[in-house]
């Protein structure tokens, strides 16, 4: 990593789509650039969404990309298991911080973190207290939706999506290759 080299801090927020969606498409950058990025899914688990398979790919051309699910899912589906859900999340939150500190990484995107604690999973200040954390080379991105304020206001990039039309406001089921 060169020396002089000031990791971001990014939010990709909105109530719009696109916000994973372009994480994914600073990670394909960045791997591009040599740069080593991990991808943490806080929500998402147990679906194999496209974005796993073009990782896949890519890592099999360099390895220096990795994407993991750990959560387990949608937690608005099932609401009876949400202790479940919140222990996920606290030790998504431990990988992430085990893996934002150890060197190992140039990019690291905290994917769906912003929904983990709308829904209550994690606290903001547990957010902003990892923040701190990231060593000063690092860049560390986190999308979702509302994002929360003291979140934002640790980022040096903060976009917002806003959702102008979508296909299921006409009752378009969502699309393979496009929404997953």
């Amino acid at each position: 990593m060169e020396e002089n080299l000031h990791g971001l801090v990014l939010v990709h927020t909105g109530e719009g789509k696109g916000k994973t969606t372009a994480a994914i498409g600073l990670a394909v950058r960045a791997w591009g650039e040599g740069l080593r990025v991990l991808i943490l899914q806080f929500i998402k688990g147990g679906w194999k969404y496209g974005e796993l398979k073009a990782i896949e790919a890519l890592r099999a051309a360099e390895p220096h990309i990795e994407v993991r699910q750990c959560g387990l899912g949608f937690t608005q589906r099932d609401k009876s298991d949400m202790d479940k859900h919140i222990k996920a999340a606290h030790e998504a939150l431990k990988e992430a911080e085990a893996e934002i500190t150890s060197g190992n990484w140039d990019l690291v995107i905290l994917d769906e973190i912003n929904y983990a604690v709308k829904f209550g999973l994690l606290e903001e200040q547990e957010i902003v207290e990892l923040l701190k954390k990231k060593p000063a080379g690092l860049h560390v991105v986190l999308t979702g939706r509302d994002a929360r304020p003291d979140i934002i206001e640790q980022a040096d990039l903060v976009t917002e999506m806003k959702l102008v039309r979508h296909p299921f406001q006409k009752g378009i089921k969502a699309q393979k290759g496009i929404e997953f």
